[in-house]
């Protein structure tokens, strides 16, 4: 840690709970002190004290097409000239809202919001209102934003009500949640046949990213899609992360699954604070003032986060897509060839441009499966990397996230770097 570093530290640690305004930032769990980011660009990060870094953290997601990317900074600043929140409805709310619909057909109306944990809390709003029941079912290991009803743990057994996952949540509101194994069909059908008609709503990332990367089995998703449909309940994709990441109609569009409604963020903004959730009109509908089901928001739609999220959008082509799978894969296959060559047991699972290292010799199914990997061991890993100049999420339990603008080089030096740090530690 360098100076100006250590220095802004000490004064986060007086100000900030932990010392930082999210969790992971303190980058307890790899045992190491945590980093000042000050500024970005292409693929590169740099500290406060001028040391620079391959990012994979990627903002957590919305850098899809690097740091600093110049369409976008000039939007922003064309937008900015205007003025900020305006309190009203702004024209490029509806020019991003477009760009939105056309890559999503589901979404039929969508409302956009400041965060991707309030377009998951308010979607499942309308799906209780929509249903007229309380249940959600939510799986291991997802995480769907800090909103009490789905900030829970898994209760004892096969579909059984959750428990409080977080101090401050009261028992009555976790026990609205059901927590399953992710992957899991049978748990799944379980759930509905013990509580039939009285489910509201299955919430699901379609590629697990919140405990590393878990895509799902073949036929699992379509599963969720007969057993809610069958039911009277409704079908949430969580595609904060994976809308516009795992290609441009999201995960969706890759698996051909149709969710009833569907929450949005992080690449949608460019980087800006935003949320989205949408889906069928008639649920949609429901919304305020159309509707009963009341949700509103001083800085949603602020203009400054749509000229971004348009500004990137309109980057995201189709053959951007594809040399963005290809890169992914030419990393995730050196980082697997690098490991073995080292002699290190590690399962890289990826899907698309998402992949995380997992320490343990098989990839895993659901989280019970991530949570066996060798923590101490990706942590020694972490710091070889970061030491090298490459930095990575700091948690065994993130998904890294490649951008655009990584390219050959950037990839090489990964490599490299990993050949060293997948040795520490060994005999």
């Amino acid at each position: 840690m360098g100076p100006r570093t250590a220095e802004l530290v000490e004064r986060a640690e007086r100000l900030f709970p932990g010392g930082v305004n999210s969790p992971v930032r303190a980058f307890g769990s790899v045992g190491r002190p945590p980093i000042v980011l000050e500024r970005g660009e292409g693929p590169h990060v740099w500290d406060a004290d001028g040391r620079r870094y391959v990012d994979y953290i990627g903002a957590w997601g919305p850098a899809i097409l690097g740091h600093a990317h110049p369409g976008v900074i000039e939007a922003v600043r064309r937008a900015a000239a205007n003025g900020f929140a305006l309190g009203a409805t702004h024209p490029l709310e509806v020019e991003l809202g477009e760009a939105i619909q056309r890559a999503m057909p589901s979404l039929e109306r969508l409302r956009f919001t400041s965060s991707g944990t309030e377009a998951v809390m308010s979607a499942l709003r309308v799906a209780r209102a929509a249903t007229g029941r309380d249940l959600v079912v939510k799986f291991a290991g997802a995480y769907h934003g800090h909103s009490d009803g789905l900030l829970v743990d898994a209760g004892s057994g096969l579909a059984t009500q959750a428990i409080a996952g977080s101090a401050g949540v009261p028992d009555a509101v976790a026990a609205t949640a059901i927590v399953l194994p992710f992957n899991d069909a049978t748990a799944a059908t379980l759930a509905f046949s013990t509580r039939p008609g009285h489910i509201a709503a299955v919430i699901v990332e379609p590629v697990i990213a919140n405990v590393g990367v878990i895509p799902p089995e073949p036929g699992f998703l379509e599963h969720l899609r007969e057993l809610t449909r069958a039911d009277g309940a409704l079908l949430v994709f969580d595609e904060v992360i994976t809308g516009f990441r795992v290609g441009p109609g999201g995960a969706q569009a890759r698996f051909g699954i149709k969710p009833d409604l569907t929450a949005l963020g992080k690449i949608i903004g460019g980087g800006m604070p935003i949320g989205a959730y949408g889906g069928r009109a008639d649920l949609m509908d429901l919304v305020a003032p159309a509707g009963p089901v009341y949700q509103a928001g001083t800085l949603s739609g602020h203009p400054l986060s749509m000229a971004a999220g348009i500004a990137t959008l309109a980057e995201l082509l189709p053959d951007r897509y594809v040399a963005l799978e290809e890169a992914a894969a030419e990393l995730a296959e050196g980082l697997a060839a690098t490991a073995a060559a080292a002699g290190r047991k590690v399962a890289v699972a990826r899907l698309g441009p998402l992949l995380t290292v997992f320490f343990r010799p098989t990839l895993p199914l659901d989280a019970v499966d991530a949570l066996d990997s060798d923590r101490d061991a990706f942590a020694a890993f972490f710091g070889s990397m970061v030491d090298q100049g490459v930095l990575l999420p700091p948690s065994q339990f993130e998904a890294w996230f490649l951008s655009m603008a990584h390219g050959r080089a950037e990839i090489q030096a990964t490599l490299e770097a990993a050949r060293v740090a997948f040795a520490v530690g060994l005999a």
